[in-house]
């Protein structure tokens, strides 16, 4: 049904109360609205659901001046609650139903903070309702808080249908938050043969079940059947298949990384309850929740009998200690349970992100976090405790603190690690050298190996790259002298995403490999130079690459050219500017000279400053659709878009992997174990790929490498998106 402008004026925002006040009292009395799905449409498949049912508790939030109450209500459905936060509709409602129609009932209230018991309603039906909370200028908090309420108030074994028109940040929200404990099912509302509506609406439709257990969704969505918006029918389908191969995952009892929000929906059952020898991984924090995400374990000790002296405590472990066997193995995990006498121990990892983070700072951004997943023990009083591994560095040296206009302050720092190696026998010593951005909470931005100088370090040209996805670092004895004797080791790669995108080079490997062979160089590009870790270990481990670094900081060159021994040559150059302008400048450039037929790479791995996006890596405008597009057009002839993502919420992450989705034909994910970054591979084509010999492209790459990497072991990872 249409609306007269002053109507469309006064509903500029559907989530105000006010606005909605002014469009009713402009409608006048007595006339019902419909957004969408008149009844002769939605009458056979919502009769459907209640069939022989007529004495159920149905609640109708958000009701507005639909009919559909009526329309149930004249059917034998007597037991109708209607509620809406308006009191001008709710008034009219009532003057106009309250004789002809006496057993239905109206109630003034918020849907987002219902004050009604527990397990109220057998039937929950919305018309709208959600779609109105979901404004894309508000985001997801007031439909996240609708659904809580309304599966609160939803008996068990009872039915929620959702008529919606299933945009894409809706229907995600849908499927993530009835994921588990809910049986699915969807199918699309036929529309009237005269209408020509431009949308389709769907019926979604949840059961309340189990909690814990994961039902595959019903979909009634045919790709061959003929719907008023095809387009919108096609995302729809895209995203169930998606989101089957999610829940079919959850199924295989393979250990799924969670997110809390997946343990508060019941991922794992009760979490007030204790299951022993329950083991998940999980992710704690996101955007607006926390300062940090990290990664962590709940466990419960598998044997309940014994005498604990805590019912649940926290165990953080430094970065420096996070490979050790104590830490790293399921095996020396449990070991850490039994010792540390708590029913449940919810052991928590420290990454570079962390580094240099005051500790009473992480303990004060954990404790809330850690709250939600205490199990229930009313004879607890005490707070829970936070216990901790030595953080296995010995030495800290500031070198330089320096304040950038563009990245901020910045500190250079020296630190002595002290670990204990693998077999527990050893003491060694490792110095590194880092690059911290304070502006992030201290994020660690660069860790080099530092090595002592000496003539064989210049002819040994195969040294073994202690990489951060093999998790073993070289193994240098304590320094003594001056300082003036070590230098920086380009053959070592302090970031295991480092190693990551030097591995996923395999998909692209006999396309290097041929330009290798035939004397051409593979054009290059990384956006963002840090310290110049990455670039320099790409030109010494692939010396067939023309590396071009885009830096928008000059102070960045400076930083790592003092501290971290980064040069320039004719392989590898730095040009100082905006990557996205560079890029966008360069989209229909050709490579030139003895490059101008081979693979073409694009590398982005630059921070964000802005962190309200969500995204701590790239910024936001790295994955706008008018940069990806730039980037396509930039590796037209071929070629791969990696890009370091750093996604603190998983609908932003999820809200990227569609953006590239669109824009490129084939999308590889690499998740790294031990960190938060996820390593992104695009191609516009499959024209240089390695699709379907993922190993044999590894045993190629590797022999192409002049340092050693654990390619193959990265690539067991290599999840393909699209």
């Amino acid at each position: 049904m249409s609306t007269t402008p002053a109507l469309h004026d006064a509903l500029l925002d559907f989530t105000s109360r006010e606005n909605w006040d002014k469009f009713f009292a402009l409608r006048g009395d007595g006339d019902s609205f419909e957004w969408y799905a008149e009844w002769p449409q939605i009458k056979a498949p919502l009769l459907s659901l209640l069939l022989g049912e007529e004495g159920t508790e149905i609640l109708v939030p958000g009701c507005g001046s639909s009919s559909l109450s009526e329309q149930l209500y004249d059917l034998g459905f007597r037991r109708i609650t209607n509620v809406d936060f308006s009191r001008v509709i709710v008034a009219d409602m009532l003057r106009r139903h309250a004789r002809v129609r006496p057993q239905m009932r109206w109630r003034v209230m918020d849907m987002t903070n219902m004050q009604f018991p527990d397990g109220s309603f057998d039937f929950i039906l919305d018309k709208g309702g959600l779609d109105a909370l979901m404004e894309p200028e508000v985001g997801t908090k007031l439909g996240m808080k609708y659904l809580d309420e309304a599966k609160r108030v939803l008996k068990s074994g009872g039915k929620f249908a959702c008529f919606t028109l299933a945009e894409s940040h809706v229907l995600d929200l849908l499927l993530s938050e009835f994921r588990f404990g809910w049986d699915m099912t969807i199918q699309a509302i036929a529309s009237e043969p005269s209408s020509k509506s431009a949308f389709q609406t769907f019926m979604v439709v949840m059961v309340k079940g189990k909690m814990g257990v994961v039902h595959t969704i019903k979909s009634l969505v045919d790709q061959s059947a003929e719907y008023c918006n095809m387009q919108q029918a096609n995302a729809v389908i895209h995203a169930l298949q998606n989101e089957n191969k999610i829940r079919e995952s959850h199924n295989s009892g393979v250990d799924i990384l969670l997110s809390l929000r997946d343990l508060q929906l019941g991922a794992i059952g009760d979490l007030k309850v204790i299951v022993p020898g329950r083991r998940r991984q999980l992710i704690l924090g996101e955007q607006g929740s926390s300062l940090f995400c990290y990664k962590a374990v709940l466990m419960d000790a598998k044997n309940q009998t014994e005498k604990f002296v805590y019912h649940c405590g926290v165990f953080i472990v430094p970065k420096a200690r996070a490979q050790e066997w104590l830490f790293a193995s399921e095996e020396g995990q449990w070991l850490v349970v039994e010792s540390a006498k708590a029913a449940r121990l919810i052991m928590v990892f420290l990454d570079s992100r962390h580094a240099s983070a005051d500790i009473d700072v992480i303990k004060k951004d954990l404790s809330p976090l850690v709250m939600d997943i205490e199990p229930e023990y009313p004879e607890e009083t005490d707070p829970m405790p936070f216990m901790m591994a030595s953080d296995g560095v010995k030495q800290r040296d500031i070198l330089q603190e320096v304040t950038s206009e563009i990245t901020g302050p910045m500190v250079v720092e020296d630190v002595l690690y002290e670990n204990v190696d693998g077999d527990q026998s050893c003491l060694s010593e490792k110095m590194f050298r880092r690059l911290i951005f304070k502006r992030s909470s201290g994020l660690v931005q660069s860790e080099a190996l530092l090595i002592r100088e000496s003539p064989s370090d210049e002819t040994d040209s195969k040294t073994k790259n202690s990489s951060a996805s093999s998790k073993k670092k070289s193994q240098k004895k304590g320094f003594t002298g001056s300082k003036d004797s070590l230098r920086v080791d380009h053959s070592y790669l302090g970031s295991s995403y480092h190693s990551s995108i030097i591995c996923g080079l395999s998909l692209v490997a006999s396309a290097l490999s041929a330009a290798a062979s035939s004397g051409e160089r593979v054009s290059t590009t990384i956006v963002g130079l840090g310290a110049g870790s990455l670039p320099m270990f790409l030109r010494g481990c692939l010396p067939h690459l023309n590396i071009e670094v885009v830096e928008l900081d000059p102070m960045m060159e400076e930083v790592a050219t003092k501290y971290f021994g980064f040069s320039m040559d004719e392989q590898l150059k730095v040009h100082l500017g905006d990557g996205i302008k560079f890029i966008e400048e360069n989209a229909h450039s050709e490579p030139s000279g003895k490059d101008s037929d081979a693979v073409r790479i694009l590398i982005v791995d630059v921070d964000s400053s802005d962190l309200s996006s969500g995204l701590s890596c790239p910024p936001a405008n790295f994955v706008e659709d008018a940069f990806l597009m730039s980037a396509k057009k930039f590796l037209s002839a071929g070629g791969l878009l990696i890009i370091n993502l750093v996604a603190r919420s998983s609908a932003v992450r999820e809200m990227v992997i569609s953006r590239l989705k669109a824009v490129f034909e084939t999308l590889y994910s690499l998740q790294l174990e031990e960190d938060v970054n996820e390593v992104l591979f695009a191609s516009p084509s499959k024209r240089y790929l390695e699709v379907d010999r993922h190993d044999e492209a590894a045993t190629k790459l590797n022999a192409m490498l002049k340092f050693s990497v654990d390619v193959e072991s990265d690539m067991k990872n290599l999840q393909r998106l699209q």
